[in-house]
């Protein structure tokens, strides 16, 4: 299991967790007020707690309409706005913000379609009236060379990870050789009209050079474990922050 600690977002608006002896980024550099950002000591993994503006549902149907063919669960849902469910809209956002993530030329391919999770700590403290649902999946993206700055070791482009190319690959393969994998959690705020996310980044790179089969699977399942009790253990204590 994945030694985790718990840890302060957004100066105490939002508590949550980050894997034990990981660097908090805005102590090495400036960090966009939106982002808290989190290195590894170890490899380039890092994590990445996000605020962002909640996708509107034709934004997410476009999206979702691309990519549900890279998974049978999600074809129900590459519909009309009228005719999605309220779980499928959550799901077509949580792959708009990934696939903003993409560059022009890289591809994203779909691991673990986005899953509802228990939310049940994040609604505790909401106001009344608030619609709060959570999703976590993982994806993989392949590109040409290392563009995103904030999954770098040294964190020294992070705001890159707000860029979104339209008409960025998501089939398209050739010359690809770069890959990340990202276990992601998206907790959707109806009534703040806001997009939390939370993407824990592992580069592929550092251990294909050496083969190390054994530490990139290891790798994986801190993040996948680090997700899951962070969609456990989430809660938002000043709910002011998204007004």
């Amino acid at each position: 299991m994945a030694q985790t600690v718990e840890q302060d977002f957004f100066g105490g608006a939002i508590r949550g967790i980050v894997p034990q002896r990981w660097i908090d980024a805005s102590n090495l550099r400036e960090i966009p007020d939106h982002q808290e950002i989190f290195l590894s000591p170890e490899s380039l993994s890092n994590m990445i707690v996000e605020i962002n503006q909640r996708v509107s549902k034709e934004d997410a149907l476009s999206t979702f309409a691309t990519l549900s063919h890279q998974h049978p669960a999600l074809a129900a849902g590459s519909g009309s706005v009228s005719s999605a469910t309220p779980e499928s809209l959550d799901q077509a956002a949580a792959l708009y913000h990934l696939h903003d993530l993409c560059d022009e030329g890289d591809a994203m391919q779909i691991v673990t379609p986005p899953q509802r999770v228990n939310s049940s700590r994040l609604g505790v403290s909401a106001p009344p009236g608030s619609v709060v649902s959570a999703y976590k999946g993982i994806v993989q993206f392949k590109t040409a060379s290392r563009k995103r700055g904030a999954r770098t070791a040294d964190g020294s482009n992070a705001s890159a990870v707000d860029s979104a190319v339209a008409g960025a690959s998501v089939d398209g393969e050739a010359g690809l050789t770069s890959k990340m994998t990202c276990h992601y959690l998206l907790v959707r705020l109806e009534s703040q009209e806001t997009d939390l996310l939370v993407f824990f980044n592992v580069p592929h790179e550092e251990f294909d050079k050496s083969g190390d089969v054994q530490g990139l699977s290891k790798e994986e399942s801190v993040a996948e474990e680090t997700v899951g009790v962070l969609a456990e253990k989430l809660e938002i204590r000043d709910w002011g922050l998204f007004v």
